[in-house]
C-alpha cells in the first residue's frame, strides 16, 4: 500500500505510518520526549488554573508541582515499562488528591499511562491501577477527608463517584479498542508480509523451472551434437560442419528464451516481449530431437489451451523428451495428446528404453519440475518404467484453470 491510500484515509484499516515504517522493538526504544513536555505543561498550566477556581482546596505549593512533575514526567518511559508507568501515575494522582490540591488534568497522566499499558497488553496491570486509584479516591473523598487538608472540607457526593467511575471505564475501553486495532494491524502486517515472501518464493520457483527446461533441452542437444561433430571431424567435415550448425541454432535459442526470463526478472510487471511457447511449437521440438539423434512421433491433436496451460503442456513434453535423449539407449519416442470430453488434457509421453544412467527414473530436478508446473494447474504427473520396458511419462491437466488473483 502506497502513502497516498494511507493518507486517503485507509490508515484505520491498515495502521498509522510510523506503526508501519519502523519495527516494533525500534519504536519502543525511542523516548516521546515532544510529548511528553507537552503534556507537562498542560498539567501545570490546567493545575494553576484549576487553583484559581476551587479557592476551598489547598494552594499549589513546591510540593504540589513536584507530583504534577513526576507524574507527567514518567510518561517518558511509557513505551517501555508500560506497568511501571501506569503504578507510577496513579500513586502520584493518588498523594495529589490525598493532599487536596485542586482537581484539574491531573487524572490526565494516570489516563495516558493506563491508555499505553492496555495497548502494550498489559491488561490486568492498568485494570489493576485504575482500581487501587478509585477505591483511594473513595476513601478520600469519604472517610479520611476529615483527617486530610484543607480543613472543613465535606464528603463528596456518591454522584461524584459515579462520575469518576464512567470517566475510568471509559478510558479502559477506548484502550481497549486501540488494543484491538494495533493486534489486528501487526497480525495484517505479518500475513503482507508472508504473502509477499511466498508469491517471491513462488516466483523463484518458476524461474527456476523455466531455466532448468530451457537450458537443460538445448544444452544436450548441443552436448549430443558437439559429440557428433568430433568424431566426424576428419572423416566427414560436411557432417561436423552440420553439427556444429545445429549447436549455433540451439545455442542461440537457448540464449533468447534465457534472455526472455532474465528480462521477466529485470521488469516484473512488464509483459514479455516474445509469446511463451506452446503445444503449437511441437515440430520445432521435434526437429530439435532429430537433431539429438531422436526420432519423436506425434499422435493427436491439442486443443485450443489457456496460455498457462499450453506453457505447462509444451514444458513437460520437452523436459520428457530431454531425459530421453540423456538418459534413454532409445532413438524412438512417442507423444500421444487426448482430451477427454473437454476438460482434461492427457500427455503421455513413451520410450522403449533401456535406461542408460543411474538417474534414469527420474528423480532428479526435471521430474520435480513437471510435477510442480502440473500441480500449478491442477493436474499430476506420473513417471516411471513400463512393464514392458522403456520409461512412460504421464500428464494429466485440467482444460480450464481458475488462475489465482
Amino acid at each position: 500500500m502506497d502513502e497516498q491510500r494511507v493518507s486517503g484515509g485507509l490508515w484505520w484499516r491498515h495502521g498509522p505510518p510510523w506503526w508501519r515504517r519502523r519495527d516494533e522493538a525500534e519504536f519502543a526504544s525511542r523516548l516521546p520526549w515532544l510529548s511528553t513536555a507537552l503534556i507537562t505543561v498542560f498539567v501545570l498550566g490546567g493545575s494553576r488554573f484549576a487553583a484559581g477556581q476551587q479557592l476551598e482546596r489547598a494552594p499549589l505549593d513546591v510540593f504540589a508541582r513536584v507530583l504534577l512533575v513526576v507524574a507527567a514526567g514518567l510518561l517518558l518511559w511509557r513505551r517501555r515499562y508500560p506497568v511501571v508507568v501506569v503504578f507510577g501515575t496513579a500513586a502520584a494522582t493518588m498523594l495529589y488528591l490525598g493532599a487536596g490540591y485542586p482537581y484539574g488534568p491531573v487524572f490526565v497522566t494516570f489516563a495516558l499511562g493506563c491508555f499505553s499499558a492496555i495497548v502494550a497488553g498489559h491488561r490486568k496491570a492498568a485494570w489493576t491501577a485504575l482500581g487501587l486509584l478509585w477505591t483511594g479516591h473513595v476513601l478520600v473523598a469519604h472517610w479520611l477527608y476529615q483527617w486530610l487538608p484543607p480543613s472543613g472540607d465535606d464528603a463528596a457526593s456518591w454522584g461524584s463517584e459515579g462520575v469518576v467511575a464512567a470517566w475510568g471505564v471509559a478510558i479502559v475501553a477506548l484502550a481497549e479498542v486501540a488494543r484491538t486495532r494495533r493486534e489486528q494491524w501487526v497480525r495484517e502486517r505479518v500475513e503482507r508480509a508472508q504473502a509477499a515472501r511466498r508469491r517471491a518464493d513462488e516466483e523463484r520457483l518458476r524461474m527456476a523451472r523455466e531455466l532448468h527446461d530451457v537450458l537443460a533441452h538445448s544444452i544436450s542437444v548441443i552436448n549430443v551434437q558437439a559429440g557428433v561433430g568430433l568424431a566426424l571431424l576428419d572423416s566427414d567435415p560436411e557432417q561436423a560442419r552440420t553439427a556444429l550448425t545445429t549447436i549455433k541454432a540451439a545455442s542461440k535459442e537457448a540464449l533468447g528464451e534465457v534472455r526472455q526470463v532474465l528480462d521477466t526478472l529485470r521488469t516484473p510487471g512488464d509483459a514479455p516481449r516474445a509469446p511463451a511457447p506452446g503445444l503449437d511449437r511441437l515440430p520445432e521440438l521435434v526437429e530439435q530431437a532429430a537433431s539429438a539423434g531422436l526420432t519423436v512421433r506425434i499422435e493427436g491433436e491439442a486443443p485450443e489451451l489457456a496460455p498457462g496451460t499450453d506453457l505447462a503442456a509444451f514444458r513437460i513434453v520437452q523436459e520428457a523428451l530431454t531425459n530421453v535423449v540423456r538418459h534413454s539407449g532409445s532413438r524412438h519416442a512417442r507423444v500421444h495428446l487426448a482430451h477427454d470430453d473437454g476438460t482434461t488434457l492427457r500427455l503421455r509421453i513413451d520410450d522403449d528404453g533401456p535406461a542408460t544412467g543411474a538417474d534414469a527414473g527420474g528423480s532428479g530436478n526435471g521430474l520435480a519440475g513437471m510435477r510442480e508446473r502440473a500441480a500449478a494447474l491442477g493436474g499430476t504427473i506420473e513417471a516411471g518404467p513400463r512393464p514392458d520396458g522403456g520409461f512412460r511419462v504421464l500428464a494429466v491437466l485440467p482444460l480450464t484453470v481458475k488462475e489465482n488473483r
